[in-house]
């Protein structure tokens, strides 16, 4: 297992290795969580910050970093959720959270 740390709120999610961060819709019921929309990386709802742990979030495709770009995400810290898996500790936030 895994810990997902959800910023600001400093949320704890314990996620099983190989986990997508799509399951964080489900761990938290919708509270305080990532905003999904098609869970395919095509709709940029789930845009995170990754502020630790990037290297434990699987790689980026070619796809995900152009369409990042698009959005106005560019560099490696913002990933969709939706295209992540887990196999390590990370902290992340929603990009378009407040905080």
């Amino acid at each position: 297992m895994h810990t997902v740390t959800l910023m600001p709120q400093g949320v704890e999610v314990l996620l099983s290795a190989g986990s997508s961060l799509v399951e964080l819709e489900f761990e938290l019921y919708g509270q305080e969580s990532i905003p999904f929309g098609c869970k395919v990386g095509a709709c940029g709802a789930c845009v995170i910050q990754v502020l630790d742990g990037a290297n434990h979030l699987g790689s980026k495709g070619d796809d995900e970093r152009d369409f990042l770009e698009f959005l106005g995400y560019a560099g490696d810290t913002f990933r969709l959720a939706c295209q992540c898996s887990v196999n390590g500790a990370v902290t992340i936030k929603a990009a378009l959270s407040r905080n």
